[in-house]
């Protein structure tokens, strides 16, 4: 019995100094490539529903809008199907700021579609963003650290971070309860187009989780 567990104990010990070590040996993710507010948004390259390549770098001097999409998601839906999405991708690409809808469903998990689906339910929906961009592989998404659908970043026309997190205060499915609700993302682009600073940063975002492959 003792040399048993003797075995077992030295086996779990070679077990957790393996681990210890693949886990040393996985590539370090440099600070200055993970999004932070107030620092440079982490560049990307994406193809959207139509085969177009969007390239962030490329877009300095506009403001940019990144929303994370899963249309299954029942607190996406409430910002869809009451207009108030819509309404916001309306208001500020006709402003000159660029939306991009991403969608980091893993495939074979929920909310992975292919091109022409996603332009289907975008036409049902009545969608207004700049380019709806596909980020299978997740990349994109756990660059931006983005957690739940909704999750919404804007970046300023230099290309810095100015906000992240939730699109307003009430994290619940009821559309009853956007109009009397705090919208960040309104409020961090009026200051920012005005070029104030972006007096609330920060917040935690709600909604369903990104179906990752991991």
């Amino acid at each position: 019995m003792l040399n048993q567990l003797s075995i077992r104990s030295r086996m779990s010990l070679l077990a957790v100094v393996s681990a210890a070590v693949g886990f040393l040996s996985l590539p370090a993710v440099a600070a200055d490539e993970v999004a932070a507010v107030g620092k440079t948004a982490p560049d990307f390259t994406l193809q959207d529903t139509n085969g177009k390549t969007h390239e962030l770098s490329k877009l300095r001097g506009k403001f940019v809008v990144l929303e994370w999409f899963n249309e299954g998601c029942p607190f996406v839906k409430k910002h869809y199907t009451s207009d108030n999405m819509q309404k916001l991708q309306k208001e500020y690409t006709g402003k000159g700021v660029v939306w991009y809808s991403i969608n980091s469903s893993a495939a074979s998990k929920q909310g992975n579609h292919t091109a022409a689906e996603y332009n289907k339910i975008l036409s049902d929906w009545k969608a207004e963003p700049t380019a709806f961009l596909l980020d299978h592989d997740g990349k994109v998404g756990h660059l931006y650290g983005a957690k739940t659908t909704p999750d919404m970043f804007v970046i300023d026309k230099t290309g810095k971070l100015v906000y992240a997190g939730a699109i307003d205060d009430t994290p619940s499915v009821e559309a009853s309860d956007i109009p009397k609700s705090k919208n960040y993302v309104r409020e961090a682009l009026d200051e920012a187009l005005k070029g104030k600073t972006v007096k609330v940063a920060t917040t935690k975002s709600y909604g369903c989780s990104v179906k990752y492959a991991n």
